[in-house]
């Protein structure tokens, strides 16, 4: 187990605002996912370039959305920097 911690950026509220609750729950279950990979949240998900590092997509319910990440080695910290809900 990561001694890595996730966080909203810029805020919760601004990322979560309007959301349903059960998507802001699947958003919060995968950051603590990611934040037990530690620096291995850097190779999660997707990036256009397939590099480990930079901000990251990982999708919600098979393609409804997706939220957008950043795993920060040098804050042991996973922050979720945007969520896109289609519906």
């Amino acid at each position: 187990m990561s001694d890595w911690k996730w966080d909203y950026n810029p805020s919760e509220e601004h990322l979560t605002g309007g959301l349903p609750v059960g998507v802001v729950a699947e958003v919060e279950r995968i950051a603590t996912e990611l934040a037990a990979l530690g620096r291995d949240a850097e190779l999660a998900g997707s990036r256009p370039e397939d590099r480990p590092g930079g901000l990251r997509n990982f999708p919600l319910f098979g393609g409804r959305g997706f939220l957008q990440f950043l795993a920060v080695p040098g804050h042991e910290c996973v922050y979720v920097c945007n969520i896109v809900w289609f519906g």
